[in-house]
């Protein structure tokens, strides 16, 4: 199979080739409508109106209550003067206002931008001056980054405080206006026409990509359609099916699952903090059937006391994203009755986008092996066009061996429309009519993509992305440092954390715990380093340094606490 063309299946788009069916036989209201996945809503109101779709503490709230809320939301941004192609971020953790804004936001029209909660005021600021935000939905939690990053973010925006009553932390109103204030001013009555063009930008995402400047992934109604359509033909999702929010909404969207829970009618059981005795708690209170989340999730679960999870005796299915699930993972979630799923996806392309879906012969492998199978990324979504691994430079597949390195690329519906604003990124990111990962894999012998390294510099720690290039350039703003590197070091509870490696100035003195507070003064903390070595860095002739010497030595590196 060596110099293979690429796969095409045979449906690349092309322009419109005249067809004597086409005569008389045109697109028109009665048998053509755009693809939005905010049509689940109203199906799961109709179908369902009285059945629980929301739970949070003592909170409960039926499909058809939601759905008022969602009309309601999107009335009163829309009287407020926010339209297609205005954004709306929002600041806040797994609650039921996040639920209503990824289908209120959009059926006004706009844009959603769900923004991560981690992130640091000068983040959150460069991500509502770059998306433009004419509102700003921020629990009370993040008030104050919120307070800050909308006083340097250059623009006037419309702040609207979300109070939680399961919150009792500190925190203080921020905004003009509340949030049920904000829905009351909206009609209820409010019916959602659909989008002028399934092509229409539904929501926004930042990503980290390959420096510390974030690129804005646009994402399409279609794409999210599709993407929330395989998750269900993925898990085999069955109606009314429970599901449990430790997956932060604002990653991915949540990998679309509000809106796949929305087409099944379920229940969206929320969850502001992801803690073992929570989850746990909530798993056998609610009966939940369904979560999704990063290793140290499901690591956490495994690895919580016995006494936690005593009670849940019913089938509960898992999906996790980023490292490969070892084998005391596999084993371990299966010792408590939780069946796993990986899967593997990027920010660009809705989040998973393709799973290693497993074979019934593989449950007879010792544990060992089955781990070695589910480790890889698999064959792409349902919905997806294709995933494979290409050598770049010619376009051409890589043999099928397991051996020969490849970079991982995708195509189809379930791929963003670009960055915002990024021309040059866009063009990079789709050569060739494929969406490069910038992930290096193989192809085994029966067509699964397995990823063997990153080509980006990107650490992705407790399934977050952490840019190396982003950490570099705080540490050289402290004065003692000369040159830095920074690269992923293994880690038994994150998958992957930053180790620094310094060259200091003539003459300077500095402890590795001054840098690591250096840096956590400058940028949200998870993105710190754990680690810090000083000494000369290993260069080529040309004076780039030699990193993957650097991560050869990471795993003789001990982590620091600050």
């Amino acid at each position: 199979m060596r110099g293979k063309p690429a796969p095409g299946r045979g449906r690349r788009y092309s322009p419109r080739v005249a067809s004597p069916y086409d005569l008389g036989l045109d697109k028109n209201n009665a048998n053509y409508t755009q693809l939005t996945p905010l049509t689940f809503l109203a199906r799961a109101a109709l179908a369902h109106p009285t059945r629980v779709a929301v739970i949070h503490g003592a909170l409960r709230r039926t499909w058809a209550e939601v759905a008022g809320r969602c009309a309601r939301l999107a009335s009163a941004l829309q009287r407020r003067g926010v339209g297609r192609g205005d954004t709306v971020a929002a600041l806040l953790p797994n609650v039921p206002a996040m639920v209503e804004a990824h289908f209120g936001v959009p059926m006004s029209g706009a844009v959603l931008n769900a923004l991560n909660t981690r992130l640091d005021a000068e983040s959150v600021a460069f991500m509502l001056g770059h998306g433009e935000a004419k509102v700003l939905l921020v629990d009370r939690e993040f008030s104050e980054v919120a307070r800050v990053a909308v006083a340097t973010c250059g623009r006037e925006i419309l702040v609207v405080d979300v109070d939680d009553v399961e919150y009792t932390g500190p925190g203080r109103s921020i905004g003009r206006l509340e949030y049920e204030a904000l829905l009351a001013e909206g009609d209820p009555a409010f019916v959602y026409p659909g989008p002028a063009d399934e092509w229409d930008a539904i929501c926004l995402n930042y990503t980290s990509g390959t420096t510390g400047n974030p690129k804005g992934v646009v994402y399409h109604h279609r794409g999210a359609f599709m993407n929330a359509v395989s998750n269900i033909l993925e898990w085999d999702m069955p109606k009314h099916a429970v599901y449990l929010w430790t997956l932060p909404m604002f990653h991915c969207n949540g990998w679309c699952f509000a809106w796949t829970i929305a087409a099944r009618a379920g229940v969206n059981v929320c969850l502001r903090k992801v803690e073992p005795k929570a989850i746990f708690d909530a798993i056998r209170e609610h009966r939940v059937t369904h979560y999704c989340g990063a290793p140290i999730v499901h690591a956490t679960l495994v690895n919580a006391p016995a006494e936690l999870r005593a009670g849940i005796d019913h089938p509960v299915a898992a999906m996790v994203a980023g490292a490969a699930p070892p084998a005391a993972m596999i084993e371990g979630m299966e010792s408590i009755g939780f069946d796993l799923t990986h899967v593997y996806g990027l920010t660009e392309v809705y989040g998973p986008a393709a799973a290693c879906e497993k074979h019934e012969d593989w449950a007879a492998l010792p544990v060992g092996d089955r781990a070695h199978m589910n480790a890889r990324q698999g064959i792409r979504y349902h919905l997806q066009e294709d995933v494979t691994v290409l050598d770049p430079k010619t376009m051409r597949e890589v043999p099928r061996d397991g051996e020969t390195m490849g970079e991982v690329m995708f195509r189809g519906n379930i791929t963003m429309k670009g960055y915002l604003k990024n021309p040059t990124a866009t063009a990079e990111a789709f050569a060739g009519g494929w969406f490069h990962t910038g992930d290096l894999g193989v192809l085994h012998p029966d067509g699964y993509v397995k990823i063997k390294d990153r080509s980006k510099d990107i650490i992705i720690s407790g399934g977050e992305n952490i840019s190396s290039i982003e950490v570099e350039d705080v540490l050289y703003r402290h004065p003692a440092v000369l040159a830095a590197a920074v690269v992923a070091k293994p880690d038994p509870r994150w998958g992957e954390t930053p180790c620094a490696f310094i060259e200091l100035r003539a003459g300077v003195t500095v402890t590795a715990e001054e840098i690591i507070r250096h840096c956590k003064g400058h940028m949200a903390s998870f993105k710190a380093p754990r680690a810090v070595v000083f000494g000369d860095l290993p260069r080529t002739s040309t004076g780039k340094v030699r990193k993957f010497e650097l991560r050869e030595r990471v795993g003789s590196v001990d982590a620091i606490d600050v």
